[in-house]
């Protein structure tokens, strides 16, 4: 299996920035420990290029965060201070995303281990996300000629307001998120199709609402590409979510996304948005299980 990564690249991170950022190092080596992936599948992948996120965001937006001129109020809405390092991290982040989209559609499914900035929106960058990477990604492969309608299917706890703003009125494009009911963020950009679940949803009860909801999305038809953000904070024990999830029922959550998807003859695109367990092995243990559960489904050539 190849994937992209963005751990170890030459500029270290503040340690302001070290959590909720250090997982994908964990990540990286808990892939290599259980051969999941052997450490020459993985890819580094360069910085989005500022001018192919223009096609995505505001220009405005994207000059303060280049030169570091973003408001008091912006940083406390993104939930990180600004450095180079993290701008830096940001693009490449991206970046992978844009390859991994590529890579999918070339072998069927394919991963980027970050990924899944779903808050940063056209003109606003927020809970951690500075780029909106599946719509960067989305972007080139149209401006590539080599996919055009594209189905996102967003399982983080929290609902995808950047991806809503951005791809929503989009008519060549399919917004799917399933998370919690009163939770960030508070003041919500409607989704094509927002599923609101309770707090302390389960296994069952959570498994059951996204079969149900997949077959919604997939009756659009004709997608040429599939986008799933898998994140690990619907887990029970996670900081930041209202959700009751297993660790087992997360891995059949996602094993039901990428069976039913694949059994579409869709390709996808998997990302893994957030994940905020008190501690982090918890969140790197859902994340190697979605790992594994794409490589499991995953032919190289």
């Amino acid at each position: 299996m190849h994937v992209w990564a963005h751990d170890h690249w030459s500029f270290p991170l503040p340690p302001q920035h070290r959590y909720p950022l250090s997982k994908h190092r964990l990540l990286r080596e808990r892939l290599i420990a259980e051969g999941v992936c052997l450490p020459g599948e993985f890819h580094d992948a360069d910085p989005a290029p500022w001018w192919a996120l223009t096609r995505v965001h505001e220009p405005a937006l994207l000059g303060r965060i280049r030169r570091g001129e973003l408001s008091v109020r912006e940083q406390r809405g993104l939930g990180l201070p600004w450095s180079p390092e993290l701008v830096e991290r940001a693009r490449r982040s991206a970046g992978g995303t844009v390859l991994a989209a590529r890579e999918a559609l070339r072998i069927g499914v394919a991963m980027n281990l970050g990924g899944g900035t779903h808050h940063a929106g056209r003109d606003f960058a927020r809970g951690y996300c500075l780029f909106n990477d599946v719509a960067l990604a989305l972007s080139s492969l149209r401006d590539g000629g080599l996919a055009q309608r594209a189905l996102i299917v967003d399982c983080d706890v929290h609902q995808g307001d950047g991806t809503a703003q951005l791809l929503g009125p989009d008519p060549l494009a399919f917004t799917l998120s399933l998370h919690g009911a009163r939770n960030y963020p508070f003041q919500r950009i409607p989704s094509d199709l927002d599923v609101d679940l309770l707090a302390g949803t389960a296994d069952a009860e959570y498994l059951a609402a996204l079969d149900d909801v997949l077959s919604t999305a997939l009756r659009h038809g004709g997608y040429d590409i599939a986008f799933y953000l898998a994140g690990a904070d619907p887990w029970r024990g996670d900081r930041l979510g209202t959700l009751a999830l297993s660790k087992t029922g997360l891995r059949r959550r996602d094993a039901l996304v990428l069976d039913t998807l694949r059994g579409e003859g869709l390709p996808v695109c998997v990302v893994l948005a957030g994940g905020y367990a008190p501690d982090v092995r918890d969140t790197v243990d859902i994340h190697a299980a979605t790992a594994a559960e794409v490589a499991a489904r995953t032919v190289t050539t």
